[in-house]
């Protein structure tokens, strides 16, 4: 981190590091970034830490930069960035190498809110689930460290005899005036074009900038069935399918039969029944120079023009 900063320190920025100490931490610090009118906050992290971050600038002029330091670092892949490995030592360097040669894009959110719920709700950047990927968040986070600096595989190990004991669930979902009802075995709300660690692109035709979401609605039950989604993901094959429904929508409602736990961003979030909606715009991003060139609809500013 002091390399990192230092980096920054050439460029004439005024740098302070503040580590987390705690569960939420990161949205405290963020917060306080903001109040402070500091111009950038740089989130060295996984997507849990991301999504914290966001929670404390949602809505401020504070820029959001990703530094990839997590496990899976799906939004990561999204952007194109290096990610954390042993076999590159200089990821850090060139992670902050394409971040100060890019662009400040503003970018929506998804904002979930349990209903009967004593908080507000809460900002997320790529995805809310309910069904397989809410209840194997929920078995199994908080992870061990150890599993955590494995990487993305030990999810799979861990998650194959958790998927063994899914229960069945009946959802009822009403999509922007629209009422799906049926035993789904997913419900996926999607802010971005990857999903499950940014190892499957599932919405390669989404923006992160167009005010919707890509509701996905998984029919079925059962690990292999599963397993047949993510394959047919991975070969870009889900479309058409009489089990499969895609759609575009601002605002999704979702109540289940059992009441079941959903996470946001890999993180848990909750219990059925709870509202999605989208947040056109609310965080200010500084995009690498690897991201895809049409990742957003509108144009960005030059990290360089506003330093």
């Amino acid at each position: 981190m002091e390399l990192v900063a230092d980096f920054w320190r050439t460029r004439g920025w005024d740098v302070v590091i503040r580590p987390t100490q705690a569960v939420g931490h990161a949205t405290v610090l963020a917060r306080e970034a903001a109040a402070a009118g500091h111009g950038l906050v740089l989130a060295a992290g996984g997507d849990g830490t991301l999504g914290e971050v966001t929670n404390g600038l949602v809505g401020t002029q504070t820029i959001m930069a990703p530094l990839p330091l997590g496990t899976a670092n799906s939004f990561a892949r999204e952007l194109n960035m290096p990610l954390p490995g042993l076999f590159n030592p200089h990821r850090l360097l060139q992670a902050i190498d394409v971040l100060a040669n890019g662009r400040v894009q503003e970018m929506d959110l998804g904002h979930t809110a349990v209903h009967g719920g004593s908080q507000n709700g809460r900002y997320w950047l790529l995805w809310a689930g309910v069904g397989a990927d809410g209840y194997l968040v929920d078995e199994l986070e908080p992870r061990p460290k150890w599993t955590k600096r494995v990487g993305p595989i030990s999810y799979v190990f861990q998650g194959v005899p958790v998927m063994l004991r899914l229960p069945a669930m009946t959802a009822v979902v009403a999509v922007d005036g629209q009422t799906f009802a049926d035993n789904f075995l997913l419900v996926l709300i999607s802010n971005s074009r990857r999903y499950a660690g940014g190892m499957v692109e599932l919405s390669p035709q989404a923006y992160l900038d167009d005010g919707l979401f890509e509701v996905w609605l998984f029919r079925g039950r059962g690990v292999l069935r599963i397993a047949q989604y993510l394959a047919l993901a991975k070969l870009g094959d889900l479309a058409g399918r009489p089990d499969v429904t895609r759609l575009t929508a601002g605002k999704i409602d979702i109540k289940t039969d059992p009441p079941f736990p959903f996470q946001t961003d890999g993180e848990p979030a909750g219990r059925t029944p709870f509202t999605v909606s989208i947040r056109p715009r609310a965080l200010r991003l500084l995009v690498p120079s690897t991201a895809p060139t049409d990742l957003f609809l509108r144009p960005g500013i030059p990290l360089a023009e506003l330093e």
